[in-house]
């Protein structure tokens, strides 16, 4: 019988720590490749992924199915996470460049070999941009359906049909 992520939530909601467990196993390999093309540093993207599920874990019991899927609702977390640490880096003053010498510390999903390597290169190409744009770009689902001039609900299925076959992707791993 498997397990699904929402049943994995409800479970972690009470402190069933194998829950938890099965679902980062379940989860990293989705969320991890997002991070590290945001903070664009494998390092710190380690510590945003643990950050991300530290929170899951928490936040177990103020999950709410009908407003998303499991999946939906790690990724929003891992994004904002993820952004946030980005303009904390800005306050420092940091650069936001990764290190040239290493094409991999900027490469999403080059240093996890296997499905996540190439993932997004799997979806259509409308697909494709308009998450990207979504998540590592992080542009609203509106100011996406002005640059491409493409009503707000074309935008929302893109996004919604490309999450879906990344989540495929994930799970057949």
């Amino acid at each position: 019988m498997t397990t699904t992520g929402a049943d994995l939530i409800r479970r972690m909601a009470t402190g069933d720590q194998v829950a938890f467990t099965r679902f980062y196993d379940l989860y990293a390999s989705l969320v991890f490749p997002l991070i590290v093309h945001i903070v664009r540093e494998r390092a710190e993207a380690t510590h945003v992924l643990r950050e991300v599920f530290w929170e899951a874990w928490r936040r177990a019991s103020k999950y709410d199915a009908a407003r998303g899927s499991p999946e939906a609702w790690l990724v929003a977390r891992a994004r904002s996470r993820a952004l946030e640490r980005i303009r904390a880096r800005r306050k420092r003053g940091e650069t936001l460049v990764g290190s040239a010498d290493d094409p991999s510390a900027t490469a999403p999903g080059a240093e996890e070999p296997g499905v996540q390597h190439g993932a997004l290169d799997r979806l259509p190409e409308t697909q494709r941009e308009v998450l990207e744009l979504a998540y590592y770009g992080g542009l609203t689902q509106t100011e996406i359906s002005e640059r491409f001039k493409q009503p707000l609900g074309t935008v929302r299925t893109r996004i919604r049909l490309a999450l879906a076959r990344l989540r495929e992707v994930a799970q057949a791993t």
